[in-house]
């Protein structure tokens, strides 16, 4: 296959908002090698692992760890190494018409320095792979912590989870999502110290910061709350937004250690950074926006929308224009849920399509794809399979 094929950033942003980034492309077996080179280096020689969702809550729990312990970075190298893509990017910009810049589905290149307190970034599809990887490499006897990760059952984390267990020092996990009973006591059994807080009331930097025993100051209790403020939406503080966009436009290290530096009053460096990248953002939403449809479920307005866009502006658009949950489903097969005051059911839904979340968020993969024929036709149709089958989940609902 060509490289131009899957150059997402030269196309126009239309066609650019319907298809997945150029690593949507890249097989998983290819990565795999790939992925447990990066999990050994990063453990070689660490005193401690975080392994964490890459989303603003479970970093700010590797910032809260790296400052307990000590092993914070030095944030110098990444605001260089930001300025830097930024000049860089104008300098693109003035050559050509509608150039963007780099895609956000690429990794940038972090500082040689690491920390000895490992950063391992995972997520709920990825977690049994992590603990495998870690358990594998890390040296005997680290302490090792879990964040912002729920599993779905313990049946997938099982082995893994007490391989880690037997190979560490300390097991501590971290978490607000929705725990059952049996998968919260088997996690127990197993020798991990475990801490769930209420998922509508704390996030998981919150669970984090009470549960280490270390005296944190105001930074970082700030951080925690605006964190909060995002995660759990309760969109009362607008620098919420600007931790999310952050988390997912810059790399986990970079983005560890500048909050774990100026905690919720991000530098100027960055501020400058969001407002430039932001301006596709928008574009993006915008487009999301112009495609959605409503659909009356039950008692429940519904708006569904696809493409690559930010899913919680979207959501509040279509909030404000009067639904009570939003659909937004993405290009690479997975979907986003958010609710309103009028709908806090949001893990329900996600709970029938192969997900799960908060009550007024949650996320879902549906179990559809069979081959590339069916991503095909994902992308042509704008998600349309991937629409039917959560409507029907909130159409479960109405049944019950």
């Amino acid at each position: 296959m060509e490289d131009d094929l899957i150059e997402t950033s030269e196309f126009s942003l239309h066609r650019r908002s319907l298809l997945p980034g150029k690593g949507f492309f890249y097989p998983d077996s290819l990565d795999e090698d790939r992925t447990e080179e990066r999990i050994a280096e990063a453990v070689d020689g660490a005193e401690a692992v975080v392994i964490t969702d890459s989303d603003a809550d479970g970093l700010g729990c590797v910032a809260l760890i790296r400052e307990a312990r000590d092993a914070t970075l030095d944030v110098a190298p990444f605001e260089e190494a930001m300025a830097e893509e930024m000049a860089d990017d104008e300098a693109e910009e003035d050559e050509a018409d509608d150039e963007t810049g780099e895609d956000e589905d690429e990794e940038g290149e972090e500082p040689h320095e690491r920390s000895t307190v490992a950063l391992v970034a995972s997520g709920p599809g990825r977690l049994e792979d992590s603990l495998e990887l870690v358990a594998k490499h890390v040296e005997e006897g680290t302490d090792a912590y879990i964040c912002d990760i729920c599993p779905d059952s313990y049946k997938y984390v099982a082995d893994d989870l007490e391989a880690l267990v037997e190979r560490c020092g300390e097991v501590r996990w971290f978490d607000h999502h929705q725990w059952g009973e049996e998968l919260e006591q088997r996690v127990r059994d197993a020798g991990v110290d475990l801490v769930i807080g209420d998922s509508e009331e704390e996030c998981t930097t919150d669970v984090a910061l009470r549960s280490l025993d270390y005296e944190f100051d105001e930074r970082y209790q700030e951080l925690a709350e605006v964190t909060r403020d995002h995660d759990l939406w309760l969109k009362r503080d607008e620098r919420s937004d600007d931790l999310a966009d952050y988390a997912y436009w810059s790399g986990p290290e970079e983005y560890a250690t500048v909050v774990g530096e100026y905690g919720a009053a991000l530098p100027e460096t960055v501020l400058d950074y969001l407002s430039h990248r932001r301006v596709e953002k928008e574009q993006r939403i915008e487009a999301a926006i112009s495609r959605a449809n409503r659909r009356q479920i039950g008692e429940w307005t519904v708006g569904f929308t696809y493409g690559r866009c930010s899913q919680n502006e979207v959501a509040e658009a279509l909030r404000e224009d009067g639904c009570d949950a939003a659909v937004i489903v993405k290009p690479s097969g997975s979907a986003s849920i958010r609710g309103s005051e009028g709908f806090e059911r949001c893990h329900e839904v996600a709970g029938q399509v192969n997900g799960g979340g908060h009550p007024k968020a949650a996320g879902c993969k549906p179990d559809i794809y069979d081959d590339m024929l069916d991503m095909a036709q994902h992308w042509t149709s704008e998600g349309r399979a991937a629409r039917t089958v959560i409507r029907r989940a909130f159409e479960e609902l109405v049944a019950e």
